[in-house]
């Protein structure tokens, strides 16, 4: 199955998570809790192919304010592939980076929308996390690991090279 994300194609399996199809391929998507569906920097818009992905989880509906289930936001962290057929996405960070290079003027008003979005879900947010059990030690590790993650793409952009994919944890530019 072909799957876009931010402009990048790349193969996914059925059953594959959006979150993890762009990690294994370091394409820009936030992810600082590991894909544990507790930091919400995972959102993505489906642009293409949503009746082939999973049907919005009861986690996503509680995270997911009705304005951005209705513009076409999903969790990477929560929606699987589930049918063959092409796929396109956008991640919200990529949507910022988007937003700076040709609106700059125009993020204050993206913010002000995302911020009141996730201000408003939140009584349904901290309810759903208040009733989750988790793995403390599993959770610890796949934060950091998000994190690390995250430096990776950073340290890439900085480097300003292309031959920085990170494919190899050895490459260095």
């Amino acid at each position: 199955m072909q799957i876009t994300i931010n402009n990048h194609q790349y193969e996914a399996n059925q059953g594959d998570r959006l979150l993890d199809v762009a990690r294994v391929n370091h394409e820009h998507i936030g992810y600082f809790c590991g894909g544990n569906s507790i930091c919400q920097t995972c959102y993505v818009k489906v642009l293409e192919g949503s009746e082939l992905l999973s049907a919005l989880s009861e986690e996503e509906k509680a995270i997911l304010s009705e304005n951005l289930i209705k513009a076409g936001t999903r969790m990477a962290c929560l929606t699987t592939v589930e049918k063959p057929g092409t796929i396109r996405v956008v991640s919200a960070v990529e949507e910022v980076r988007n937003l700076l290079e040709t609106n700059p003027v125009g993020l204050g008003g993206y913010a002000a929308v995302m911020g009141w979005e996730a201000l408003v879900k939140v009584p349904d947010t901290l309810r759903l996390q208040a009733g989750r059990e988790f793995d403390l030690w599993q959770l610890l590790t796949d934060v950091i690991g998000g994190i690390g993650d995250a430096w990776k793409l950073v340290f890439s952009a900085f480097c300003g090279c292309s031959s920085c994919e990170e494919k190899n944890a050895a490459t260095v530019c």
